[in-house]
């Protein structure tokens, strides 16, 4: 009897040391996964302030006018100026076309006295300051640009590095929204070293400017530029050619799961309008900057727009493909036909089909290429004809296409 009273004492205090190694484990496990969570917590809440530090602009991709395409370095205030009157005028700046950007060659060719960049005097006589107060009278937002280097790329006026803190209070000061900012006349460092002196800068300048970086996507700045700017150039610079319209699309679409509200791949500015295209060319060059959520800067001369021009840049239909709050870059679903898609609010897509070869195209897909289920109907709104299709969709969907033209829908599921 005693020998089976101390085997069940003995068993008791075996279980009784298990149940507080268990308890041990437990709450030295709590403590170790609190640890963890608050380090985690640590990480995202440094994140999260990161971002908060962030202008809070570019939730949809920017909209206006750059000098740069047309009138290269034969720039002048009264260019400006116009070029915000024709903004107004037309009906352009109602449609989201609200900044109007001073590319290179705007200032002298040297600081003055206290290092401060300081407008051309033969063609801004009255500075810059007041332009800007001339372009916000509008209702209008005035960028201006720099370069992340010793000279700008034209090499007639400074950089900006080594003066980033004083330039950014001087664009501040003047007003400036929107700064376009070069990579030219370095002094060899990275770009990823030397645009983030330039983000702290903005930030500390005491007003909200747009942050355009413009290093050409020579160090893939999709891949770190949502913690440095607004958005990032994947490309070289754009020329008025179809050639030219289709690589950047091209270079530019590898990047697209980078791109989202408060920071968008960037593939130059637009052509539209400057001639060397046909229009359906300049269709298409629209079209795949509006789905792909690229910026939307016009480079043509907004004082003297064509018709066609107009009815291509003035299309509410394919902007608000661009501006749709969702902020989802198109993809190409088909390269044997090249087809281009992307997600819209409202569980809607946008769907671009191009022929860019020299001979005409029939085209079928399915609508499951786009990430519609099976047998779902939809219907489809042609937007370049602003027609919706009288039979509603299922399964696929057909376009007979020209050489060098393309066909835009807006797909709405109904069951």
């Amino acid at each position: 009897m005693g020998t089976r009273t101390e085997g069940l004492l003995g068993k008791l205090i075996c279980v009784l040391l298990s149940c507080l190694m268990v308890m041990a484990a437990a709450s030295s496990r709590a403590t170790i996964m609190g640890k963890v969570s608050n380090t985690k917590f640590h990480h995202h809440s440094e994140r999260l302030r990161r971002n908060l530090l962030a202008n809070g602009l570019g939730k949809s991709p920017p909209m206006g006018w750059n000098s740069w395409n047309h009138f290269w370095c034969d720039i002048n205030e009264d260019i400006v100026k116009a070029a915000a009157d024709a903004l107004v005028s037309s009906g352009l700046s109602k449609l989201g076309y609200e900044y109007v950007n001073i590319d290179d060659c705007w200032g002298e060719q040297v600081r003055d006295e206290n290092g401060n960049l300081q407008a051309k005097n033969a063609t801004f006589p009255s500075g810059i300051k007041a332009l800007a107060d001339y372009v916000h009278s509008k209702g209008l937002k005035l960028g201006i640009y720099s370069s992340a280097g010793y000279y700008t790329c034209s090499k007639q006026m400074p950089g900006s590095l080594g003066y980033e803190e004083q330039d950014a209070k001087t664009f501040a000061s003047w007003g400036v929204d929107y700064l376009k900012y070069d990579n030219c006349y370095t002094d060899g460092s990275k770009p990823m070293d030397r645009y983030p002196i330039m983000t702290r800068a903005l930030m500390k300048a005491g007003r909200p400017i747009y942050y355009s970086l413009c290093e050409w996507g020579d160090m893939h700045p999709a891949l770190w530029g949502f913690q440095v700017g607004n958005s990032w150039r994947t490309t070289g610079d754009i020329t008025d050619t179809f050639e030219s319209v289709m690589s950047r699309a091209d270079a530019n679409e590898v990047y697209a799961d980078y791109a989202r509200p408060g920071g968008w791949n960037d593939p130059d500015m637009l052509e539209v309008g400057n001639g060397g295209m046909t229009k359906d060319e300049y269709i298409i060059h629209f079209s795949l900057w509006a789905i792909s959520k690229a910026p939307l800067l016009l480079g043509c001369d907004v004082r003297n727009l064509t018709k066609d021009t107009m009815d291509i840049i003035g299309n509410k239909e394919v902007i608000a493909i661009n501006q749709d709050p969702l902020g989802v870059q198109a993809k190409k679903v088909r390269t044997d036909v090249e087809i281009w898609t992307a997600p819209l609010s409202g569980y809607r897509f946008a769907v671009l089909i191009v022929n860019r070869d020299q001979w005409p195209a029939n085209v079928t897909t399915h609508l499951e290429d786009f990430g519609i289920p099976p047998k779902t109907s939809v219907t489809a709104r042609d937007l370049w004809e602003h027609k919706t299709l009288e039979t509603p969709l299922v399964g696929n969907l057909s376009a007979n296409l020209d050489p060098h033209t393309c066909k835009m829908y807006l797909l709405q599921p109904i069951s």
